[in-house]
């Protein structure tokens, strides 16, 4: 009865540390990671760098796309790349739709963790 306790008690201090192993390492590596701007425009993810003339101006057209299922995306026309806005980048993109925007956040590949949408000259 002994030994049977002692393994249990072995098995909840090695599995303790190894979520806590885990935890430190997905806080250090949010932190490697740190925040940058990109400079682009609010446009959806059907359209991307361009939207087509017969739908209006970019603001009418980003927001018929994403009314129809569309997410929005940042376009940095300048590098020719589209990216991926996360859930908070959605609720905030929409009052800039068209619109030229510094987007500040953290970068993963195409896709950004947005932290503030400002208006860019």
């Amino acid at each position: 009865m002994r030994y049977v306790r002692l393994a249990s008690i072995s098995v909840l201090v090695v599995g303790f540390l190894a979520l806590s192993l885990t935890s430190t390492a997905q806080n250090s590596n949010s932190k490697a990671r740190p925040e940058t701007s990109v400079v682009g425009y609010v446009s959806d993810n059907h359209c991307g760098l361009k939207h087509m003339a017969s739908m209006g101006d970019d603001k009418s057209c980003t927001l018929v796309c994403v009314k129809n299922g569309g997410k929005f995306v940042l376009a940095d026309r300048d590098h020719k790349r589209v990216y991926q806005l996360d859930k908070t980048g959605q609720e905030k993109a929409r009052e800039f739709a068209g619109q030229k925007v510094k987007i500040t956040g953290r970068v993963s590949g195409r896709t950004i963790r947005v932290s503030t949408i400002e208006a860019a000259s």
